[in-house]
């Protein structure tokens, strides 16, 4: 689906199905796509040294724009998703990127095989972007990322970005309850309270967890983006 909302290819008949489901109570998905995509872009930017202006929109080809030698971990439990990312998404020589098939709630084994490619005694970016709005409350969300950032050292870095609950509310819920009744993926919409539990025990990094428009942007829109993100550092 967001695939489809960010005017991609690499999506199919029941894709299209749901995000338009999803696009008939809220138009304003596709937008909100694209504003948690340009989050990505200055997140990583700034994890990566805020040096250069990169154009590309995944995540290693941002920050390996700005320091080619980074090694980046995509995770998925799609098989799909992950042949079109290995077709598609290729590293910068002086770098790595790996592609690796779990399922974020088995925590241990994700740690177990990203350790084959990332060095985790040194400080790593874990991005969890519209991510953990597919993770209902019956699995624990909050334990599945708490014990992914004790397995990362001090100085490491976690990026959460999630739909809200409490902005535009009633049109969202229509879109979410249309999705739901036809996906076998279900998704659960938290608040700013909720969303900010995530980063219990880590410093924020300014503006703290905000809007999608208001974490350090570079064109200021007036349009809601009922999304939370930010980045938090473990000290």
């Amino acid at each position: 689906m967001y695939d489809y909302w960010l005017g991609g290819k690499d999506n199919f008949a029941a894709d299209r199905k749901a995000a338009e489901e999803a696009l008939a109570a809220y138009p304003g998905m596709a937008r909100l796509a694209r504003e948690n995509r340009a989050f990505l872009r200055r997140a990583v930017r700034y994890l990566a040294g805020e040096a250069g202006i990169p154009t590309a929109g995944n995540t290693h080809e941002i920050v390996q724009e700005v320091a080619p030698e980074c090694r980046v971990v995509y995770v998925d439990y799609d098989p799909v998703v992950l042949t079109h990312a290995r077709a598609l998404l290729a590293s910068k020589p002086e770098g790595t990127t790996a592609y690796i098939d779990a399922d974020l709630r088995d925590t241990g084994i994700l740690l177990e095989k990203a350790a084959q490619t990332l060095d985790l005694t040194k400080p790593v970016a874990v991005t969890m972007l519209a991510v953990l709005h597919a993770v209902g409350d019956e699995d624990d969300p909050y334990a599945v990322v708490a014990q992914i950032m004790r397995a990362v050292p001090s100085g490491s870095y976690l990026a959460i970005s999630h739909i809200a609950s409490e902005l535009e509310r009633e049109q969202l819920n229509q879109s979410r309850d249309r999705v739901n009744r036809i996906s076998h993926q279900q998704y659960t919409h938290r608040s700013h309270t909720e969303v900010l539990r995530f980063f219990d025990g880590l410093e924020m990094v300014e503006p703290g967890l905000v809007e999608l428009r208001h974490w350090r942007p570079t064109i200021e829109t007036s349009r809601v983006t009922p999304g939370w993100c930010g980045l938090g550092r473990k000290p």
